[in-house]
């Protein structure tokens, strides 16, 4: 596709993947040190997918009306751009640490390449899945007119260097959405592989993320797997 911008560096992307569920705030504190080391230029860009238990994360947008049922899962004041979210089991986060001094400064761009990444992610699954104006995130449109989301993007800069990132649902319980509005939007619905009648491995996925990664943002230095922390 001719509009598939390139955000490339002259560094190279350190690739972690975490097994088991890790607490959110464990996650968002190692964000912060990991995007205050990159800031000081003492360690590398790091791309980090894990899993989180079931949870809600507030952005800075978050509205208490959308918070239907509280005290169903947990909620975190995540400090990202946007409003409620749900994390969980069953849906592949990849937080996204990149320098964003060295890739062009161009926030429109940097989100215009992530949704990129998904969406050439998703179609190594035979998913069809588009962009909409002022709705940031991946949808699927259906014959019939209704349109999902199947991935949610938010992200954080400071200093230029980019933290949160995004959350592609492979197959989590679609009911622990109920809870909230999510992103503000209720009008549209949200939707998975599994939904889809696709079957996907999280293995599957990683590999296709991190494919799609290197043709849009650059090649990985190094790629490891960590156990639950």
């Amino acid at each position: 596709m001719s509009d598939k911008p390139k955000i490339w560096s002259p560094q190279t992307v350190q690739w972690r993947v975490s097994r088991g569920l890790t607490p959110y705030p464990e996650a968002l504190s190692y964000m912060e040190d990991r995007a205050a080391k990159i800031i000081a230029g003492e360690v590398p860009e790091e791309v980090w997918l894990l899993e989180h238990p079931p949870l809600y994360t507030a952005g800075t947008s978050a509205q208490d009306r959308d918070l239907i049922t509280p005290g169903r899962f947990p909620v975190y004041p995540a400090g990202r751009g946007g409003q409620y979210t749900y994390h969980g089991p069953g849906q592949r986060v990849a937080y996204v640490m990149l320098d964003l001094r060295q890739r062009g400064r161009d926030v429109a761009a940097f989100v215009r390449t992530l949704e990129q990444w998904i969406i050439d992610s998703l179609a190594e699954f035979n998913v069809t899945t588009e962009r909409r104006c002022g709705r940031v995130g991946v949808w699927v449109a259906h014959a019939d007119g209704r349109e999902e989301k199947i991935a949610a993007i938010g992200v954080r800069l400071r200093r230029w260097v980019s933290f949160h990132g995004i959350a592609i649902n492979i197959n989590p319980d679609l009911s622990h959405f109920g809870g909230i509005v999510p992103c503000g939007i209720s009008d549209h619905g949200v939707t998975s592989l599994k939904a889809l009648g696709k079957y996907a491995k999280m293995d599957d996925m990683d590999r296709a993320l991190k494919t799609y990664f290197e043709n849009l943002f650059g090649p990985i230095h190094s790629a490891t797997s960590t156990p639950l922390a």
